[in-house]
């Protein structure tokens, strides 16, 4: 009796895994053909925020493309910590290599709480210029649409932050395609479930566009100093204000650094420990979308269930997991056999929201 309580349970999980690809599916195909309405012709000036500390895999290249932007008005602001940051001469760089471009490098910020890359932030947007704030990670690279795409839906008042998703740019080592691939079928197809549920209700940290007097609303800033989601909070506080935060399809690129199977372990502990943090129910969730665990247990403790053995959940949780990852914006999967017999899995460098 426990035992078959048991089997219908790992099978009830696996069939919920199902139910959640198929949700990322539809929520990718529905979010990639929706064509934004937003007001072409608003185009305020812009401060873009970037705090920087250390050297970024291709850092120049991740700086300069912002500095390409086809837009009327904008600033850049760069921040380190310290005078002695090895990012220093490559910023200087950018500043040289770009002088029609009104570029900005601040040195040092108050210690207001224990992040500091928010204290940094503090400091940025106290000296930024312009009403609207476009924050994005160094280690980011962009096409010269970012910031229109971004500013864009500030036209419609009740929007209080866009954010969008990114994909990953790899030195072609096996753990940066792992993670590559992980944000491509995994974590935007959640980020894409969330909005289809009902919208989004946090920023991601590639970009967090907001006005000053939506941050002012949500405590500025400062209320994040102590904060090691500082990306989730902002989006998260400016929504439980009542307004919306966009997810735009303009496609941002996060260079990853050259690791190590461990290094790559070790960063995806860290996010799922913030991401516990943040949003623990959230968290919880993710337990329906990792299938395949399900899949097998299902198969093992129910290997038939009174279902044919080629439509049993196991087999449906396996066989719809790939078409929700190639809606997510896997567009080709390549499995190419190494020297060491090992099976190879790599996302190209083409998604659907190129």
């Amino acid at each position: 009796m426990l035992q078959t309580a048991f089997g219908w349970l790992v099978m009830g999980l696996a069939l919920g895994s199902i139910g959640y690809y198929l949700l990322a599916m539809l929520s990718a195909l529905r979010f990639f053909r929706t064509r934004p309405t937003w007001p072409a012709d608003f185009t305020p000036p812009v401060s873009i925020l970037k705090p920087v500390k250390g050297l970024d895999r291709e850092a120049y290249e991740n700086y300069a493309s912002f500095c390409h932007q086809d837009y009327p008005e904008f600033e850049i602001l760069f921040s380190v910590r310290q005078e002695s940051d090895p990012v220093i001469p490559i910023l200087e760089k950018v500043i040289r290599d770009f002088p029609e471009r009104r570029i900005r490098l601040l040195v040092g910020a108050v210690q207001l709480g224990t992040n500091n890359k928010v204290n940094q932030l503090v400091r940025l947007v106290r000296e930024a210029r312009y009403d609207i704030l476009v924050i994005s990670d160094s280690d980011s690279r962009v096409g010269p649409g970012y910031v229109r795409a971004g500013v864009a839906p500030f036209g419609d008042p009740k929007v209080g932050a866009v954010t969008c998703l990114y994909r990953g740019l790899t030195d072609e080592s096996l753990p940066s395609q792992m993670e590559s691939l992980g944000i491509t079928s995994d974590f935007d197809a959640g980020v894409l479930a969330a909005w289809a549920l009902g919208g989004v209700d946090f920023t991601l940290g590639t970009t967090m566009a907001t006005t000053r007097r939506h941050l002012a609303e949500m405590g500025g800033l400062e209320a994040l100093v102590d904060h090691c989601t500082e990306d989730y909070e902002l989006g998260h506080r400016i929504a439980a204000l009542g307004y919306r935060v966009e997810l735009t399809p303009y496609p941002v690129y996060t260079v990853f650094p050259t690791q190590t199977l461990r290094d790559c372990f070790a960063h995806q502990v860290r996010w799922a420990l913030t991401f516990r943090h943040a949003a623990p129910w959230k968290h919880f969730g993710l337990l329906f979308t990792h299938g395949q665990p399900w899949a097998l247990a299902a198969a093992v403790a129910a290997p038939s269930g009174g279902f044919p053995r080629h439509t049993s959940p196991a087999t449906l949780c396996c066989a719809a997991r790939w078409p929700g990852r190639l809606a997510s914006g896997a567009s080709e999967i390549r499995c190419c056999a190494a020297s060491c017999g090992w099976c190879r899995c790599a996302t190209l460098s083409r998604s659907s929201f190129g």
